[in-house]
């Protein structure tokens, strides 16, 4: 989302490399930030605040020996859009027997798919939450929710044909308590704008009720606008935190930076993906440092531990230690991967990669183009074949290319490919299974003297060539 500012701000930063900070050039690298900033659509108070904070202390600022003057300035951009953002992270303060957490928002913001997300999110943190339609006037907004209940297994509350939304919320409370939930997420009623009928609905709920958290979730596509909608929503209600869906979307990001500043309201959460697995915690220090391209490995990690099962992990080491890995074990890995999110997102979130968005989205759409004809070449096998790869031979290879409408060479290419990568992995496991005999164990690349790293151990030379190579792949393709 953060594509287009982020280019730009690490190119005006990269231009005073070198140099001494002087007030002449100092003021040419604030004006270049605030034409990036503005074209980011961020709102005009929240830039000249930025700026006014950046140039105090940038002209206090001791140069520090040793220290490269336009690092000194990446650190002060730093910690603004740090400030910016809602200095740290807040997390959902849920009290309450049972805790109401009232979802808000306009019509078409993603505030009901948001509400299936959180519920996906708590039951991954051990608690049982009660989904409750109370948006009784959009036509299926209750079996939008009771769908999407469904897919993710989460009971949904709902009185047909009523229309008393107070009534809905107390029958809930006492559903609730009597079966069980320990949260109930309120998919309040939306509408195209902000109306008396709107609020007077939504104060009703609050006054009576006093929910725990009062979430506004705005579409971050929407620019200017979610400064004005968050504004209202606050003075009449309160807010206690915002959910910032579509942060992966190619906008400009500019809401993203004001809305929290404009209320003084933490953004609690964000959406960054169509999945309902897709809403995370907001960590503004992660996100300023992704914003000025320095990566953010934390979220990465978090993410994989998510994603991949230890015991599918442990499974498929045994495989990789026979040479038994399969078309099928391919297939589930593949799965994982896409729960983990674009190759570009992934490839944005490495530290010390340096790539372009125009090359990541090239890398991005090549990848992700080669696993969709994998993935068709292996559906056009048996079941047989896919369990295990030795039983295709050349007959089989023309029926699986006549399936998968392919040429014969291209299968043949895929099936190389993929005893190459069983090879590999392998490889990979003798040379663990040696070290750990040896020592007791892997080493940590981390603690190898003399070998540069970056955060997770990772070698800058390595991840470079790699790049590299992979850029030269894809431009094959242009």
């Amino acid at each position: 989302m953060f594509d287009s500012l982020s280019e730009k701000l690490q190119s005006i930063i990269s231009r005073t490399k070198g140099q001494e900070l002087t007030q002449e050039n100092m003021h040419e690298a604030l004006r270049e930030i605030r034409r990036a900033l503005l074209e980011a659509d961020v709102n005009l108070r929240v830039v000249k605040s930025f700026i006014s904070k950046i140039r105090e202390k940038a002209e206090g600022e001791k140069i520090i020996e040793g220290v490269d003057p336009s690092q000194q300035l990446v650190k002060i951009v730093h910690d603004e859009l740090i400030e910016l953002l809602g200095k740290e992270r807040k997390p959902l303060e849920l009290k309450s027997n049972p805790p109401l957490i009232m979802m808000l928002g306009l019509q078409g913001s993603g505030k009901t798919t948001s509400s299936a997300k959180l519920a996906v999110k708590l039951k991954k943190e051990g608690k049982k939450p009660l989904l409750v339609a109370c948006d009784v006037y959009r036509p299926a907004a209750i079996t939008q929710l009771q769908t999407l209940g469904k897919e993710i297994e989460t009971e949904v509350f709902t009185i047909p044909e009523s229309k008393d939304v107070q009534n809905i919320v107390e029958k809930a409370i006492e559903y609730a308590k009597n079966n069980g939930f320990d949260v109930l997420i309120l998919d309040t009623a939306g509408r195209l704008q902000i109306d008396t009928d709107m609020m007077a609905e939504l104060l009703l709920i609050d006054r009576i009720f006093h929910p725990d958290e009062k979430l506004l979730v705005i579409d971050a596509m929407t620019g200017q606008e979610a400064v004005n909608v968050a504004e209202n929503f606050d003075a009449q209600l309160g807010l206690t935190g915002l959910v910032l869906t579509k942060l992966d979307g190619d906008s400009r990001g500019g809401s993203a930076l004001s809305v929290a500043y404009c209320t003084g309201k933490p953004i609690k959460l964000t959406g960054t993906g169509e999945k309902l697995h897709a809403l995370e915690d907001f960590y503004p220090e992660r996100m300023a440092t992704r914003i000025l391209g320095m990566g953010d490995i934390v979220s990465l990690v978090e993410r994989a531990q998510e994603v991949f099962d230890e015991k599918q992990a442990q499974e498929l080491e045994a495989k990789m230690a026979k040479s038994e890995f399969s078309y099928n074990d391919f297939l589930n890995l593949q799965k994982q991967m896409k729960m983990f999110g674009s190759m570009g997102n992934i490839l944005g979130m490495i530290p010390g990669l340096n790539i372009g968005k125009d090359d990541r989205d090239k890398i991005s759409h090549e990848g992700e183009k080669q696993f969709k004809r994998m993935e068709v070449f292996i559906q056009s096998m048996t079941p047989a074949e896919r369990n295990k790869p030795e039983l295709i031979d050349t007959s089989r290879k023309k029926r699986i290319a006549k399936g998968a409408g392919m040429e014969l060479a291209e299968v043949n290419a895929y099936v190389k490919q993929f005893e190459q990568m069983r090879m590999m992995m392998k490889g990979v496991y003798d040379m663990k299974n040696m070290f750990g005999k040896m020592n007791g164990g892997m080493p940590n690349p981390s603690s190898m003297k003399g070998m540069p790293n970056m955060p997770g151990g990772l070698s800058p030379k390595l991840g470079k060539h790699a790049m590299n190579k992979a850029l030269k792949m894809m431009r094959k393709f242009k």
